[in-house]
C-alpha cells in the first residue's frame, strides 16, 4: 500500500510541474492544483497508514492500533485553503484574459 500511495505522489507531482511548466494559464492553474493534491497526500501519509485504528488513545490499548488524527486536520484545513487560493487564482486569469485578451502567463502571445 505504502508503494502505491508513493507512485500516486510521484505521479501527482510529475504532472504538477509538468503543467506548471506551460504557457498558458489554465495549465498552470492545474499544475498547481495536482501539486496541492500531492502535498496533501504526503501530508495524510505521513501519520502512518492504520486501518480501523482509533485516533484516541485510551489506557491499556497498544499504541499499534493508534492512528495520529494530527495530519488529517492538517490536510483537511489545506484542502479548504487550497480550493480558497485556486478560485482566487481563477478569478486573477479571467480578469488577466479580459484585460489583456490573451491567457499566455507572460500576457504575450509567443511569435509562431
Amino acid at each position: 500500500m505504502e508503494a502505491l500511495i508513493a507512485v500516486a505522489v510521484g505521479v501527482l507531482v510529475a504532472s504538477g510541474i509538468y503543467l506548471m511548466l506551460r504557457g498558458r494559464t489554465f495549465p498552470v492553474i492545474l499544475g498547481l492544483a495536482l501539486f496541492a493534491y500531492a502535498v496533501n497526500l504526503f501530508l495524510f501519509v505521513m501519520g502512518r497508514l492504520t486501518l480501523e485504528g482509533a485516533p484516541i488513545l485510551r489506557e491499556g490499548m497498544e499504541t499499534a492500533a493508534y492512528t495520529d488524527p494530527l495530519p488529517q486536520a492538517l490536510v483537511l484545513t489545506a484542502i479548504v485553503i487550497g480550493f480558497a487560493m485556486t478560485a482566487f487564482v481563477m478569478v486573477l486569469a479571467i480578469a488577466s484574459y479580459t484585460d489583456l485578451e490573451t491567457d499566455h502567463v507572460d500576457g504575450e502571445e509567443p511569435e509562431s
